[in-house]
């Protein structure tokens, strides 16, 4: 993704924080091995973000395996659905707030990470990836997204994510 946007990357017209958001994510997807796709997610369980291979090509780069079956809309489900059973077990155990929860599968990873005010930063890896290197470049993202996700921000993603379908 280029850093000013064009139609072709869908960032054409987009808030310079939107487009920095979106060249962090597609950084995540592409410089971290064994991610497949990323989500971002907001409080409410809307898609503001996403590294969906299916929304920018017709068919998925021969090196990366696909993401979730449908698509990132499926991956935010998982992802919100994930972030609100953790965060109400945690208020059940008196366990303060969820930072980061991952749930490993035979086939694959989810990693969640709570951004900012309820937002979350959803990962889904390949079984071998390393998860040490998965999450510290999570931190990074949520480190660099995380103050400037704030309520415009968030209202412009979500109009580029509709308008996007």
């Amino acid at each position: 993704m280029t850093a000013t946007g064009t139609p072709e990357t869908g960032t054409f017209g987009l808030s310079t924080e939107a487009r920095n958001l979106h060249w962090l994510l597609g950084n995540l997807v592409e410089e971290v091995p064994g991610v497949r796709s990323v989500a971002v997610v907001s409080s409410d369980g809307l898609l503001l973000l996403s590294s969906d291979p299916a929304a920018q090509e017709t068919a998925p780069a021969p090196d990366r395996p696909a993401g979730p079956r449908g698509s990132s809309a499926d991956l935010a489900t998982i992802v919100s659905g994930i972030g609100s059973l953790t965060i109400g077990a945690a208020r059940l155990m008196d366990g303060g707030g969820v930072k980061q929860t991952m749930v490993a599968m035979e086939e694959g990873s989810v990693f969640v990470m709570s951004i900012s005010d309820g937002s979350l930063l959803g990962v889904h890896a390949e079984p071998d990836c390393d998860m040490s290197v998965v999450a510290y470049h999570m931190a990074l993202f949520v480190g660099r997204a995380g103050h400037v996700l704030t309520p415009e921000l968030r209202s412009e993603l979500r109009k580029s994510m509709e308008s996007a379908q």
